[in-house]
């Protein structure tokens, strides 16, 4: 009996623990719906919100492929970040000529390193010249061919198939074009001219027989005797073209003076420390020049004899 009744006492305290569970168990969960935070929206940006720095890109016409330019080119641009704090830059490649002169045709760099021809045409559209990288005294057309290869004379070419890297590159095209036009050659009729895309590739051509002659200009020529020795042992400069105004870098009209300013100031200074000689090594650039849009005044003049006696820039 007394063990029946403490059988029956010891089930009813469990039914009884078993509701309070029950019951705070529910309590606790609506108390946990009832706080459960409101998830938040992550915001993605290139900079911390209200930043009193903006981004700016800065394209170089295409010199070279992406990887190599960005071997050659992020120094100077993590150089520029740290010498002009209110701004912050990005470098950013183009595939080739082409898409380099759709995008600031664009208006959407914010910094340029064009040719003198695409600095021409990017004046037009309200882009202007705060710098001259490199000495004009480097800026020519090289005609290059195979020390086997049997041109001696520009008459050697005629038949013959010459590299070019873009028809839109001044020193590397139009330049090498003028030069032989004044040796008596039509480059209309008399040659083959192949457009291959890059500095590199115009002159990988002569180096494996698919062209005759390969154009460039020096940077790119003193590159490709660095990196490809045995290669270039085996090709030779035949021609140099007379020099004219180098590359440029412009700013788009609506970058503020202060960061036109900072930005010329720090290219012009790269020759006195150790960090900006080691970047104009690397680039093959002896120093920015300070200079304006009225400096390539006579690029126009060129362009336009060339355009008169050789062939349109740009086909309409």
């Amino acid at each position: 009996m007394e063990e029946g009744i403490v059988c029956t006492h010891i089930t009813r305290n469990k039914m009884v623990m078993t509701i309070g569970c029950t019951l705070l168990l529910t309590l606790i969960s609506l108390t946990s719906c009832e706080q459960k935070p409101v998830p938040k929206v992550l915001q993605y940006s290139a900079t911390p919100a209200d930043s009193p720095v903006t981004g700016y890109r800065l394209v170089p016409h295409p010199l070279y492929n992406p990887t190599k330019l960005n071997t050659f080119f992020q120094p100077l641009v993590d150089y520029l970040n740290r010498q002009v704090p209110e701004a912050h830059i990005e470098l950013e490649a183009s595939r080739d000529y082409q898409a380099f002169e759709q995008k600031f045709r664009r208006r959407e760099p914010s910094i340029l390193m064009p040719n003198p021809w695409q600095t021409l045409e990017a004046i037009k559209i309200g882009y202007h010249v705060i710098a001259m990288w490199g000495d004009a005294e480097d800026f020519k057309g090289l005609i290059i061919v195979r020390k086997d290869g049997g041109i001696r004379t520009p008459d050697d070419l005629r038949g013959k198939v010459v590299s070019y890297p873009s028809p839109t590159a001044l020193a590397a095209a139009m330049m090498p074009q003028y030069f032989l036009h004044g040796k008596g050659i039509n480059i209309n009729k008399d040659i083959q001219n192949i457009y291959v895309g890059s500095q590199e590739s115009s002159i990988m051509n002569v180096y494996l027989g698919q062209s005759a002659a390969g154009c460039t200009w020096p940077p790119p020529w003193r590159i490709f005797q660095r990196e490809h020795p045995v290669e270039a042992a085996q090709l030779k400069v035949i021609w140099e073209t007379p020099s004219l105004m180098n590359n440029s870098v412009m700013v788009r009209d609506d970058v503020p003076e202060s960061v036109r300013q900072g930005l010329r100031q720090a290219l012009i200074d790269l020759p006195k420390t150790p960090e900006g000689t080691k970047i104009l090594a690397n680039m093959e650039t002896a120093r920015f020049h300070t200079a304006d849009d009225s400096d390539y005044d006579v690029v126009r003049q060129y362009v336009a004899r060339f355009e008169k006696e050789v062939r349109p820039v740009e086909k309409k």
